[in-house]
């Protein structure tokens, strides 16, 4: 049974402030500093064999924080970044309602476009890292498309919100991926 541990990237300004950051290199804040090291204690008796992690400041830093506990090797993947956002990205809720009621963000990266590429780089960590059990740091969009596909739409992007760097498991079983939960931050309750 092939595992993967998906961990949303630490909260940024952005985040706290309510603005879509999509392909927008936003690093983490204090806060979500203390997230990652957080999640880098709860998962330090883990037994992984690898880190992936999207190249976006966000992530890596998340990984970076979580893999002084664990040292494991550490891999870059591209299509792993964050959902682009078009002409939303940097404004707050409000904005996007205000300036496009439709929700259709000029330069935005088309969610099944998002769904296949996504998709097509966790074929590649199982064609690649079958056999290892992998940690993968990303967004929330990503991680969203991903359990929104293999749930056949049971947690959905509208109803599954992601809080930053919380913990969601993932499986391959009978050559199929399965959620095994999703959501976890029981370990953030103090931060």
């Amino acid at each position: 049974m092939r595992m993967i541990c998906l961990v949303r990237h630490g909260e940024t300004d952005w985040n706290k402030l309510g603005r879509i950051q999509g392909s927008t290199d936003i690093p983490l804040n204090e806060r979500g500093i203390r997230q990652a090291q957080a999640t880098r204690d709860y998962l330090a008796d883990s037994e992984f064999d690898m880190i992936i992690a999207s190249p976006m400041k966000r992530a890596r830093k998340t990984a970076d924080i979580i893999n002084e506990a664990l040292q494991l090797p550490l891999v870059e993947m591209e299509g792993f970044v964050e959902r682009g956002f078009g002409e939303a990205e940097g404004l707050t809720r409000e904005e996007r309602e205000a300036k496009y009621p439709s929700f259709d963000f000029p330069g935005m990266e088309s969610w099944d476009d998002l769904v296949e590429r996504v998709m097509k780089a966790l074929q590649e960590v199982n064609e690649k890292y079958g056999d290892k059990k992998v940690l993968l740091v990303a967004h929330g969009a990503v991680i969203a498309a991903i359990l929104s596909t293999i749930s056949d739409g049971e947690y959905d992007l509208e109803n599954t919100r992601l809080v930053n760097a919380c913990i969601s498991n993932i499986q391959f079983i009978e050559e199929k991926w399965k959620v095994h939960n999703y959501n976890l931050s029981d370990h953030l309750a103090n931060i």
